[in-house]
Parts: structure tokens; sequence; C-alpha cells
């Protein structure tokens, strides 16, 4: 099974999530995440779905989704040619006295997370990094007492410059 990154830049209309995930459902594609959100233009939102399967699969999921109404453009993100970045909030239990080992960990340049609550008997540990790395961060603080986990999936987009495409509302009438 391959994986691909693709990056929609939709209508920010009501409903255009659900049909987005609706055609996934329909199709029975497997979306592994998903993320949204408005863009600096508020008629804009700015859609990244991390997608598994076979080619035939991968080639058409894209053209389903080029198809939707609501879609102005969709790109393959590839991953040498983006930046990719997925936020993890991770919720551990930990004593006192393991805390500042906890801390440690999670203040070296490796890792940069941040703890962001503390409390009597845990942590709240927030790590803004690729899901490889934040992978890596979870393997090694596995030996304490996971109670829970938050990730946001990836958000992602093309490096440079060039090529950047953004719908002429204002010719449509909108």
């Amino acid at each position: 099974m391959k994986k691909k990154v693709f990056q929609l830049l939709v209508e920010n209309t009501s409903g255009v999530l659900s049909r987005i995930s609706g055609l996934f459902a329909r199709r029975g594609y497997n979306i592994e995440s998903i993320t949204a959100g408005v863009t600096a233009d508020p008629r804009v939102t700015r859609i990244t779905i991390v997608a598994t399967g076979d080619d035939e699969i991968l080639e058409q999921i894209e053209k389903q989704l080029d198809k939707l109404v609501d879609v102005c453009n969709i790109i393959e993100l590839k991953p040498d040619e983006s930046v990719y970045r997925e936020l993890a909030l991770i919720k551990i239990e930990c004593n006192p006295e393991e805390r500042l080992n906890v801390i440690a960990i999670t203040d070296t340049d490796a890792f940069q997370a941040n703890v962001v609550d503390v409390s009597k008997n845990g942590l709240i540990i927030e790590m803004t990094a690729t899901t490889a790395k934040i992978d890596s961060f979870i393997e090694l603080i596995s030996s304490y007492k996971i109670l829970e986990i938050a990730r946001t999936g990836i958000a992602g987009l093309r490096r440079g410059t060039d090529d950047i495409f953004w719908p002429d509302f204002d010719s449509l009438g909108m």
C-alpha cells in the first residue's frame, strides 16, 4: 500500500468537508488523516488529506476529488517538494520524581516538545513535528504510562513560491 498527500483548495461553503469525506465513504477509500482550515481568503478552505491504497486507487481518489464542484484545485504534496507538520498532545502518567526526566526528554534539540500542563501525577506534552519524529518521541517515552494521545494529522505546503494556485473568485462574481 502506498500513501499520498493531497492538498485541496475548496470553496468555504457549508457541508464541503462532509461531501469530501462522503466521497471516501461511498467508494470505500481509506483516509489516514484529514485536516481543514480557512486560508488568508475566508472564501477558501485548505484541506490536506493523507490517503492510502495502490496506484490505481490513489489515482481514482484524485480524479473523484477533482470532480467535486466545491474543489477549486487539487495537487499532490510530494515529500521531497513539501513541508509537512503534525501536532500531537500526549498525556502521560508520571510521579513528581519522574517529572524531571520527562521534561529533560521533551527539552532536547532532537524533539523540541513543550510541557503544556502539569498535574500531581502527570504531564501533557505538546509536539509539532513530522509524523515520523512524533512516532519516535512516543516510542521513546513509552516506558511511562501514556494515558491519552490526540494527533491532528498533517498539514502541509509545497516548498517555494512557484506554481501557487489561487481561485479567482472575483472573475466568477463571488
